[in-house]
């Protein structure tokens, strides 16, 4: 089962950041707290949203965080999704899928033209199930990232 993600659930999506952070060997670099997120799905003005992937049991298994983007080229919004996890123990029961199918609904229904995201270079696993989904990867791109002492130098601040 999937449903959107309420406010109840800050605390399983976060232990559940920690756990991905962890797989990806960058638990180190997880700084949010509850409390960033749960501003960040639920304030007054949210920047991201969340759906929870349950089993049968009605136990968490997994979630999906994503947040809109937008395509000059396209000329309409679509979904970034940040975060796609689903716990050891359950992998291979449908839930991943069940969550990236979700996602495709919201587009189609929205009118978005893309689903994207990023996934490490090493994870074989999940790059073949996505791309058994029909999902191809942008090789021709590169992903930048300015952080802490780089962006506030640019951003014309100390860090």
């Amino acid at each position: 089962m999937i449903r959107t993600a309420t406010p109840a659930d800050v605390p399983v999506i976060h232990q559940m950041v920690r756990e991905l952070a962890d797989y990806e060997k960058a638990l180190d670099e997880v700084r949010a707290t509850e409390d960033d997120l749960r501003e960040a799905l639920f304030g007054e003005r949210p920047a991201a949203f969340a759906h929870i992937a349950e089993t049968e049991d009605g136990e968490v298994a997994g979630f999906a965080l994503w947040f809109l983007n937008f395509s000059t080229w396209r000329g309409v919004h679509g979904i970034y999704l940040e975060d796609l996890y689903v716990r050891p123990a359950v992998r291979g029961g449908g839930h991943g899928k069940a969550l990236l199918t979700e996602l495709a609904r919201i587009c189609v229904a929205r009118g978005y033209e893309r689903l994207e995201w990023s996934v490490l270079d090493w994870n074989a696993p999940s790059i073949a199930f996505y791309e058994s989904l029909g999902a191809r990867p942008q090789d021709e791109w590169t992903v930048y990232r300015l952080t802490d002492g780089a962006l506030a130098s640019l951003g014309g601040g100390a860090a």
